[in-house]
Parts: structure tokens; C-alpha cells; sequence
């Protein structure tokens, strides 16, 4: 279950691993990716995992909570199924207990009958799995879709009212850092809602483990992914666009041991990201290089974190840039989000 945060809306995940997928992709095992078993999930579950949200003593019942359904492609499961899963929602929206329904799905698994029962059901978000808008990637990921079936469905969720996220993973089979900047900016034109990067990374028991055991497949290193997903967030994010996830999350599945086989995983992988962002935006108020010897640093208090990086790796890249000794990182109320203000001592 998400984190129950007061204050905050909740999202509460159901995870519906493999069910609905017309195929197996040559990087998944959602069992793995979600520590939950491929097997059915009944209205029961939907219902005892709500309930027990609503038990939570930080549930706060006038924020605007969320139901998700993970994992599968959950349009391409039987009508029946959607409904019913749906159904067992419906008695926390009517009371104002929850506020709406996302869920996850292929570019080429909605048509306008579905598209009607999931507005009628409460769904309010479909994120779409694109991965990438390059047809040749799609094609050795085997994915089974084109860069087409994204553009239709954007049109089609947007012109039926529904909020869309897209869900990217640079570093795939034949991918580039070139091929990938571009599958963003055609991202961008799309206008999503929101989007979410998961870079590529190898699990035992997939075709892309084979392939990368075979020396067939070459995962992308941790600094270009990093790099990678930098420049997306940059290009997405001023142009409005908020990405609300970076990386896969860190489950039990996922850290035991020999499980990732190649790729750039890391535990801080958003965090990561996140912080060579802001580095890049606070830059130009650093001093140059050679300017003076030591300096202190004081950011808005949210944004120490940031300012340090990863195990302090954002501390030693502005001691590079500057040729200073940084004293110390303070955090200071009067210093706006995305600024810096240097002193020399």
C-alpha cells in the first residue's frame, strides 16, 4: 500500500500482475517488479484493501484519494472482470470515502465501448505503457505496438475527458540516447498529464536475461541513465509536463540477490535524478572556478536533500565546478524553491 501521509491524498495500488497482457514483453516479470503472484484478483481483495486504507489512523477523509490498478493491461481483461473489479470501488466513491480510479494499459487495448463503462465506473486517469515512440525499439522489445497506437490513444482517452499518463523506459533493445530524447520530445507534443521513467534494467528469468547472457543485448551504465533521465525531466518539466515517477521501486523481490542482472538499478535512482536536475538549475549563481576558497550554501529547506545528492555526491560536483570547499549546506526559509544563495567566507 502507498505511504498514508496526513494531509496528503493517498494512492492505494492493486496490483493485477500479468492479467489482461496479450503476451509476455522481453523485459517483464511484474512478479518480481511488484513482489505480488501472478493470479487472480477478486472484488474481495479490492474491497479488503480500501477497507483497510480507511482504518488507517492517518487516513484523512477530506483529501481526494485514489484507487490504481498496477500491472497488467486491465482494459484487455474480460468485460466482465473490468466491471466487477470497478464495482467493488464504487461503494467508496459514492460515500466520498475515495475520489477516483486510475489504471494502466496497452496504446492499442482501448476502444470507445470500454472507454464509456470506465467514465461511468469512476476512472478518472489511464496511463498508457508507450515505453517508446520508435517503431524499430518497439518492434525488438516486442512490445506488439507501434508509436501510432500511443497518438490514437492519447486522441481518444483526451476526446472522451480522461487525465493521461504515459509511462517510458529508455534503454531498451536498439534504444540510444538519441533515439530516446526524441521518443520524449514526441512525448511532449502529445501533452500528457503526467509521466512516469522506468529505465531498462535485466531480470533473471526474462528473454532480455537470455539476450544479455548471449552478450546479444547490451544494458544501458547507471551514469547514462542518469544522464538520460535528466534531460527527459528537464524537457518534459518546462514544458509542464510533472513526472511523478523515476525508476522502478525498490521491491523486496527486486533486492534479492542475483534478481537484476545488468542495468542501471539503484535504490536512489530517482533521487538520483532528481538532484542533477536541480543542479542544473542552480548552476548559474554558483561561483566560477577559482573565485574563492570556501564557501556556504543555503537552499530552501525541502531542498537539502537535492543540494547534497546522493551519499553527498552533489557537494563534491559544486566543489568541482567551483575549486571551493563547501563548510556547510544550510537550510534557509527566505530562499526560494529552485534558488541558492552563496556566501564566501
Amino acid at each position: 500500500m502507498s505511504h498514508l501521509r496526513p494531509g496528503r491524498p493517498l494512492i492505494v495500488p492493486v496490483f493485477l500482475p500479468f492479467q489482461g497482457c496479450p503476451h509476455r514483453c522481453v523485459y517483464c516479470d511484474q512478479e518480481k517488479i511488484t513482489s505480488r503472484r501472478a493470479e487472480p484478483v477478486h472484488p474481495s481483495t479490492v474491497t479488503n484493501l480500501l477497507e483497510q486504507a480507511v482504518r488507517s489512523p492517518s487516513f484523512d477523509s477530506s483529501e481526494k484519494h485514489e484507487v490504481a490498478f498496477y500491472g497488467g493491461t486491465f482494459t484487455r481483461l474480460p468485460r466482465a472482470k473490468i466491471q466487477e473489479l470497478l464495482e467493488a470501488v464504487s461503494p467508496f466513491l459514492r460515500d466520498g470515502r475515495f475520489h477516483s480510479i486510475r489504471l494502466s494499459t496497452r496504446p492499442d487495448g482501448l476502444d470507445e465501448e470500454t472507454l464509456l463503462l470506465l467514465k461511468q465506473l469512476g476512472v478518472w486517469t489511464v496511463e498508457l505503457g508507450a515505453q517508446s515512440m520508435d517503431d524499430d525499439v518497439l518492434r525488438l522489445s516486442q512490445r506488439g505496438h507501434c508509436a501510432g497506437d500511443t497518438i490514437r490513444s492519447v486522441r481518444l482517452l483526451r476526446e472522451k475527458g480522461f487525465r493521461v499518463g504515459i509511462q517510458l523506459m529508455p534503454g531498451l533493445p536498439g534504444d540510444s540516447e538519441e533515439k530516446f530524447l526524441a521518443t520524449v520530445d514526441r512525448v511532449t507534443a502529445l501533452l500528457p498529464d503526467m509521466v512516469r521513467l522506468y529505465p531498462t534494467v535485466v531480470i533473471k528469468g526474462t528473454i532480455l536475461a537470455d539476450w544479455y547472457l548471449k552478450g546479444i543485448y547490451k544494458p544501458w551504465p547507471l551514469v547514462e541513465a542518469l544522464e538520460v533521465c535528466c534531460e527527459s525531466v528537464v524537457r518534459l518539466e518546462r514544458n509542464a509536463i510533472p513526472v511523478i515517477r523515476i525508476g522502478l521501486m525498490s521491491s523486496p523481490s527486486l533486492r534479492e540477490f542475483g534478481q537484476v542482472l545488468g542495468g542501471p538499478w539503484h535504490e536512489a535512482f530517482g533521487h538520483m535524478v532528481r538532484s542533477s536536475v536541480y543542479h542544473r538549475r542552480i548552476e548559474p549563481f554558483l561561483p566560477r572556478l577559482g573565485e574563492t576558497g570556501r564557501i556556504l550554501l543555503r537552499v530552501h529547506p525541502k531542498e537539502v536533500p537535492l543540494m547534497r545528492g546522493f551519499k553527498n555526491s552533489g557537494i563534491r560536483d559544486v566543489e568541482l565546478k567551483t575549486g571551493a570547499t563547501v563548510q556547510s549546506v544550510l537550510p534557509d526559509t527566505s530562499i526560494s524553491p529552485g534558488c541558492i544563495r552563496v556566501e564566501t567566507l
